[in-house]
């Protein structure tokens, strides 16, 4: 009996040394992020990815829930549509360029799982929502970071197993 207690104490502090290895999103999204509204125009926007040097982001109501997401890509198609149909750039807003059903990730992820989630989809960025609210956004970035973080032998460790 006294030798089936100490195994499993072992097999338990073994446990407790491989939990570091997983990492979790939410420890590595950013949280202060530039937000848009659905009512902004769509100029305003483009001043702020070309002011904060970002290609994109979230959109919120003002209950801080996410409606949409928008990008450069977004605005460059109204940019490209304005001059083609001759209207003037302040016409549009936000909610009318933005993508609306925006793919989210769970800020309980391993970051080696939505490293693979970033791979299958082609986004360069997820939000992380939390009880109907945004709480972050992460990049390939900021998963490229956290690799960075690893010491070897943990990185060899969760690729092995």
């Amino acid at each position: 009996m006294g030798i089936k207690s100490f195994q499993g104490a072992r097999k338990q502090q073994q446990q407790s040394t491989s939990q570091p290895v997983a990492l979790k999103v939410k420890d590595y999204m950013t949280t202060n992020l530039i937000t848009f509204k659905p009512d902004q125009s769509v100029q305003q926007v483009v001043e702020c990815l070309i002011k904060y040097k970002i290609s994109g982001g979230p959109v919120v109501n003002d209950k801080n829930e996410l409606v949409g997401i928008i990008s450069e890509g977004d605005c460059l198609k109204h940019l490209s549509e304005s001059r083609y149909y001759n209207m003037p750039l302040q016409q549009d807003n936000v909610e009318k360029r933005m993508v609306a059903n925006v793919e989210t990730i769970d800020g309980n992820m391993d970051v080696f799982d939505a490293a693979n989630k970033f791979l299958n989809s082609k986004r360069r960025r997820f939000p992380i929502v939390e009880n109907g609210k945004l709480v972050g956004q992460i990049s390939q970035k900021d998963i490229l970071k956290a690799a960075l973080q690893l010491k070897g032998e943990n990185w060899n460790s969760k690729t092995k197993g």
